[in-house]
């Protein structure tokens, strides 16, 4: 069998031409041998030419399809190109070739070069916003507080429409920006931790499970990412202001310690030594808490040993408190009885004394002795303020027992008579009538001085709980109604002398017989029973005998005897007051002042 080749370029028609004539002359010849009939032979033909014709139109399709391939892939390749450029950002493309001429199959040789130069480029810049989203995700994701994230390639999802360099600027820079939040939270994580480990070294405290409570991950030894989220930075704030408030409060509480210590200290008279076991606590008070920071400085072991040895020392301090407050109360009232002022505040010491007998822990003692220190102070400065008044006051205390004595001694009828000590009774009688006398200008300087001593100190001056002034005005009117008194009987006494000289008068002019009788009787008794006419004129007199400061040069007469006898029954007989009776005291409505 004859095989048939396709010879190629323009000789294919010519050897075609001959293959078929050929085989065609050869089919004849057997037809011929064979005596096929006409019909049959054209027949043949007809379908050997039928056939050569679908395979030549096979061929002409084919070759169509090829054609039009080459042009899709030639408008695909133009196309991806130019997205491609779109994608990338990249209006031109030094490889490209801007005008593409031959058959179709170089057109498409001469821009495969520089398509596949984009795709290289395109997955490149893919790769690179891949990375970059990658990490924006992930510190995003670290930010947000989820750790666990590992920021897998296949979860970023990249905007291929949309490659250009500006694009990828702009994640780069927001990247940058992440990545700045995420150092300066890494910086804060870091400062805060810091921060738990100072404070828990100064307070004694496991820095370890203090920061592993807040998240595991901040502990160094779990092998972890550092949780740098909103709410980690939160907590670990919160875990640091409260270790602040922790040391704080320890400082504060033993600075109460040590000013505590301090005080029982100085009122126990502690020695040196025993101090020196707490010199740490007491070096606190000269310290900030800024300037605390020693490792193990503020532990609860050493409160817990300030605070035993506070309790020690108080109960120690109790048993001698009360003894030294009592020393101080008897000290408060001895100042102020000695200067008759009023003791402050009686029911205050009462409570202060209770006080001290509960055995409260809370009472400061250092805080009651120094109020009855201030107390006392005070009491001594007033009783200086009141020095000169109570000199004054003193004296004019003197002048009225000198003057009740003078009254008295007044009022005794027998003070001329010769007994013993009467000539000093007269003596002091002429002393006692000295100072009376200056009494009512000592009285009117007290009341000048207490009056400037008032206005200066805003206060009333009280004498033993009595204001001073208005004893002072008391005295004075009732001085001043005693001189009315005295005024009132000198001029009754001027009328009843005037009876007695008449009287006297006609009991001159009687006859000898009363003389007789005036002679029989005893010189001292005689007159005791003398008749009532004769009484009464002896009152005027016996009262002006009594009132004379020259009475004692009278001597010893028989008349005055008589007077004085006839004088007693005549004032019981009219209802005159005793002289003792005259005297008021200026203490009648007061209880002082009193003689010391």
């Amino acid at each position: 069998m004859v095989s048939f080749q396709i010879p190629l370029g323009m000789q294919s028609s010519t050897l075609l031409e001959t293959s078929c004539g050929y085989l065609l002359q050869e089919l004849q010849m057997i037809w011929d041998e064979v005596g096929e009939d006409q019909y049959e032979r054209e027949k043949v033909l007809l379908d050997l030419e039928q056939e050569c014709l679908e395979v030549y139109r096979r061929k002409v399709d084919s070759a169509n399809t090829s054609r039009a391939r080459l042009h899709q892939e030639l408008a695909d390749s133009e196309a991806e190109f130019t997205h491609l450029l779109l994608s990338l950002g990249e209006r031109s493309l030094p490889t490209r070739p801007e005008k593409m001429a031959g058959t179709l199959k170089e057109q498409l040789d001469s821009i495969t070069p520089a398509l596949r130069d984009m795709q290289l480029r395109k997955a490149e810049r893919v790769k690179q916003f891949k990375s970059v989203q990658g990490q924006i995700q992930k510190i995003s994701a670290e930010i947000a507080g989820h750790s666990e994230y590992e920021g897998l390639p296949s979860t970023v999802k990249v905007n291929e429409n949309d490659l250009s360099l500006k694009k990828l600027e702009e994640y780069q820079a927001e990247l940058q920006r992440l990545q700045n939040e995420k150092s300066d939270r890494l910086r804060t994580v870091e400062k805060y931790i810091s921060a738990i480990h100072n404070l828990s070294a100064t307070l004694g405290m496991d820095s370890s499970m203090i920061i592993t409570k807040v998240h595991p991950s901040l502990n160094e030894l779990c092998g972890m990412s550092k949780n740098i989220s909103d709410g980690i930075l939160a907590k670990l704030n919160t875990t640091v202001e409260y270790l602040q408030e922790e040391k704080q409060k320890r400082i504060e509480r033993l600075h109460q310690l040590g000013k505590a210590l301090k005080n029982v200290w100085n009122l126990m008279d502690t020695p040196y030594e025993d101090r020196q076991l707490f010199s740490h606590v007491m070096e606190l008070s000269l310290l900030s808490p800024a300037e605390v920071n020693d490792s193990g400085r503020l532990t609860l072991h050493i409160i817990e040993q300030a605070e035993a040895e506070v309790e020690r020392l108080d109960q120690l301090k109790a048993s001698k408190m009360k003894e030294l407050f009592l020393k101080k109360q008897i000290e408060l009232e001895d100042i102020c009885h000695k200067t008759h002022m009023e003791i402050p505040s009686r029911s205050e010491m009462h409570n202060i004394m209770n006080l001290i007998n509960s055995g409260r822990r809370e009472i400061d003692h250092a805080d009651l002795l120094m109020s009855m220190d201030e107390q006392i102070a005070k009491a001594k400065e007033e009783a200086s303020s009141r020095k000169v008044i109570m000199e004054k006051v003193e004296k004019w205390v003197i002048a009225r027992d000198e003057e009740r004595w003078l009254e008295e001694y007044n009022m005794d009828e027998n003070r001329y008579s010769v007994t013993r000590g009467a000539h000093k009774n007269l003596k002091r009688a002429e002393k006692a009538r000295v100072i009376v006398n200056k009494i009512p200008a000592l009285v009117d300087l007290l009341i000048a001085k207490t009056k400037s001593w008032e206005e200066e100190r805003r206060k009333v001056f009280l004498y033993d709980e009595v204001p001073l002034l208005a004893m002072l005005e008391e005295y004075n009117l009732l001085r001043q109604e005693k001189e009315e008194e005295k005024q009132r009987q000198r001029e009754k006494k001027k009328v009843q002398a005037q009876v007695v000289v008449e009287q006297e008068n006609l009991f001159t002019t009687r006859p000898t017989t009363s003389f007789r009788r005036l002679s029989n009787r005893s010189i001292n008794g005689g007159f005791i029973n003398a008749t009532p006419v004769n009484r009464r004129p002896s009152l005027g007199i016996q009262q002006l005998e009594s009132n004379s400061i020259c009475s004692a040069t009278q001597g010893i007469s028989l008349i005055k005897e008589r007077k004085k006898a006839e004088g007693r029954n005549t004032r019981s007989r009219h209802g005159l007051s005793h002289p003792m009776e005259e005297t008021v005291s200026v203490v009648s409505t007061f209880p002082g002042p009193l003689s010391p």
